[in-house]
């Protein structure tokens, strides 16, 4: 199981945020790929998937997937990380920007494939329906948030797995806490 990592490098972000490596690692969470394989899935070409892989690999995003490839091709697989970041307050000025554009790209993305799913939700048979949704709030001191926080994602981890039966599918799950403005 991922141990939690706490991210304090900008450079990591930014090679998070950037679109294409975006694409390439949610191709890669559904199965290994090689460059070739992602420059056709994505419609870009094979120097430039290889380049964004080589930099995925190097903030331990993806690592060598060995037993696929044949020759000279190198095959990939996405790493399952637990990544944290410090509170907002100890972030330096460089790494909050980076996690504010991180954070604006996901967030977009995440607008994007609920418009998606919405609109196709009514051919999606039963899983159409499978939208557990709660909208509410607690109150809670600092420490009752960030245990709540673990407990959420301990939750989470509990239902990685690499060996999902065929019935099952990719659930996205997102989750935001913040203190009410006064």
């Amino acid at each position: 199981m991922a141990q939690p990592e706490e991210i304090v490098d900008a450079a990591v972000l930014k090679a998070m945020a950037h679109p294409l490596r975006r694409r390439i690692m949610a191709e890669l969470r559904k199965a290994p790929a090689s460059s070739t394989t992602l420059a056709a899935a994505l419609g870009e070409n094979t120097g430039s998937t290889s380049y964004h892989l080589r930099e995925l690999a190097k903030h331990g995003f993806i690592e060598d997937e060995p037993s696929l490839g044949k020759g000279k091709e190198r095959w990939w697989r996405a790493i399952k990380r637990d990544l944290r970041y410090p509170r907002r307050s100890e972030q330096s000025p460089e790494l909050a920007a980076a996690l504010d554009e991180l954070n604006n790209a996901q967030l977009a993305e995440d607008f994007q494939t609920w418009s998606r799913f919405q609109a196709a939700s009514h051919t999606m048979g039963t899983w159409g329906d499978a939208v557990p949704y709660s909208r509410g709030s607690m109150v809670v001191t600092q420490d009752e948030l960030r245990e709540f926080f673990e407990d959420y994602l301990a939750l989470i981890k509990r239902y990685w797995r690499d060996d999902a039966p065929a019935d099952a599918r990719e659930v996205l799950l997102r989750f935001i806490a913040f203190p009410k403005p006064e």
